[in-house]
């Protein structure tokens, strides 16, 4: 990023930089510790540097993070990774529960063998028993050819159970033998099948009371459950939403062949104290917008703004929400006195009070 000092400043001249791509513009004579700021959010844009080639790192090269709490989450992946044990993703939608379970299959010694992801909550139940355990010809009206299920097809490798919470309950009898007997049984067989497969469930959903309304098989949630990792929201590590913008926008840049060299320190303002109800994926969208409308390198505080949808939840600081009260009570001040302050404020002070 490149801050821009001048002795000779004016509005054009710093509008016609940012439209350049300059990250931010100071006229002197300026504040050194401002500067200072400056360049400490500039240097926040980078993400922090990965060895693709390290056996350490090369895993998690699709998560961005330098937040204490997903570095803590990470390093108990690493930990799971190394053994065969069922782990149980929690986190709310859109916070990345599938990329997590990926790197922790890459970093396993099964990596080099199938990872396989299916969403138990968006396929029916009549079409579900079927993808997981696979079926034979003539199982049902439409099985014309034997298929195998999603089991035998991550066979040595992972499998992902994605929204495990929505799976019916008939499905998870039969999920838990599948798991207890380690064999699979597709539709219509007589035959089961050994298979050796490593586990991931991820959810949304509070599976206590799920259990406590009847709605999931506690046996099953054990069987799952052996390891727990929770994903924070997007809110709980802010201080890496400066990293995954500017990361998204430069993979989305190259998608649609556009020339973006950042955010304006506005607009990447604007993005950390949003509200993000839907987290990771929510913000890849709003960047994803911005890169398709950008007509400037450095993308404007409008333009996200735009994609927001402002008003938004905003998070501020208590100096700006003193310095809003302090300019919106003057201005009311004005407005009620006419302009004439000095000789009205004391008779009005019950009035504004």
């Amino acid at each position: 990023p490149v801050i821009l000092l001048t002795a000779h400043g004016t509005i054009p001249d710093a509008v016609e930089a940012t439209a350049r791509g300059v990250f931010t513009y100071l006229t002197k004579p300026y504040d050194g510790k401002e500067l200072l700021e400056k360049i400490a959010q500039a240097l926040a844009l980078g993400a922090p540097a990965i060895d693709a080639d390290h056996p350490d790192e090369a895993w998690r090269t699709d998560i961005v993070s330098r937040s204490s709490r997903m570095a803590d989450l990470l390093a108990e992946a690493w930990m799971v990774a190394k053994t065969d044990a069922s782990v149980l993703l929690r986190g709310d939608s859109g916070t990345g529960k599938e990329m997590l379970a990926r790197a922790i299959h890459r970093a396993s010694a099964r990596a080099a063998r199938p990872f396989i992801a299916v969403n138990c909550g968006a396929i029916p139940e009549a079409l579900l028993e079927s993808e997981l355990f696979g079926h034979v010809k003539g199982a049902f009206t439409d099985a014309v050819a034997n298929h195998k299920g999603l089991f035998q097809a991550a066979d040595g490798g992972t499998l992902l159970l994605d929204e495990i919470g929505d799976m019916p309950p008939a499905l998870q009898v039969k999920l838990l033998r599948v798991l207890q007997e380690r064999a699979v049984r597709p539709v219509g067989s007589s035959q089961s099948h050994a298979i050796d497969v490593r586990i991931i469930s991820a959810t949304h959903r509070d599976l206590d009371a799920a259990m406590a309304a009847g709605q999931f098989r506690e046996d099953l949630y054990y069987r799952l459950n052996v390891v727990t990792l929770t994903l924070p929201t997007l809110a709980e590590r802010r201080e890496d939403i400066p990293l995954l913008a500017n990361h998204f926008l430069g993979l989305l840049a190259a998608k649609y062949a556009r020339r973006l060299s950042g955010f304006a320190p506005e607009a990447l303002k604007a993005l950390v104290t949003a509200a993000w109800p839907g987290n990771v994926r929510q913000l890849y969208n709003v960047v994803e917008q911005v890169c398709a409308l950008a007509t400037t390198p450095l993308i404007p505080l409008a333009l996200v703004q735009r994609a927001l949808r402002v008003p938004s939840v905003q998070v501020m600081t208590y100096a700006e929400a003193k310095q809003r009260f302090e300019r919106e009570y003057l201005v009311g001040l004005l407005k009620l006195t006419d302009g004439n302050v000095a000789d009205q404020v004391l008779p009005l002070e019950p009035l504004l009070g």
